[in-house]
């Protein structure tokens, strides 16, 4: 069981602070080292590193130890532009478990359990739908999906 720092009454102050004032982010990081980056693109260290730079000055990236996060200034750039799809999901109820854990593997935003006429709400992106629809239609046990595309949040 991990254990809980203990915190002064001003840094709970301060995390409440920070969440109520806090707006929420969908965040596209990249968690490999530099090292293996550069090793992957064929480049050196500091060849990464000068074009990382660039990058982060022009406001395509933020980095940190670890981490590189696109920002929504690159996902413009490379015509992603972000968008919510939900696809509600109906499974054959002998089949539940192993279309949760096939759901599981791929690569998509949250999966929400469900009471009600459907057993999962998926959530991803829009740029990703054909795919997402593809693979989770294929699984043995699905029944039906129905997808809704978020146009505006209010």
């Amino acid at each position: 069981m991990e254990e809980k720092a203990t915190l002064t009454p001003r840094q709970i102050r301060l995390l409440r602070k920070f969440y109520e004032e806090g707006k929420t982010i969908e965040v596209h990081t990249v968690e490999k080292t530099q090292d293996e980056l550069a090793e992957e693109l064929g480049i050196t260290r500091q060849a990464l590193s000068n074009h990382l730079k660039v990058l982060k000055e022009l406001g395509y990236i933020r980095t940190g130890r670890g981490f590189i996060d696109l920002t929504d200034k690159a996902l413009d750039l490379l015509g992603e532009k972000k968008g919510d799809v939900f696809v509600f999901v109906r499974i054959e109820p002998t089949k539940r478990r192993s279309v949760y854990e096939a759901i599981k593997k791929l690569n998509i935003k949250k999966i929400y359990r469900v009471t009600g006429d459907i057993d999962l709400i998926v959530e991803a992106d829009k740029t990703r739908l054909d795919e997402i629809l593809e693979e989770i239609s294929s699984l043995d046990g699905v029944k039906e999906t129905i997808t809704h595309i978020v146009l505006e949040v209010l």
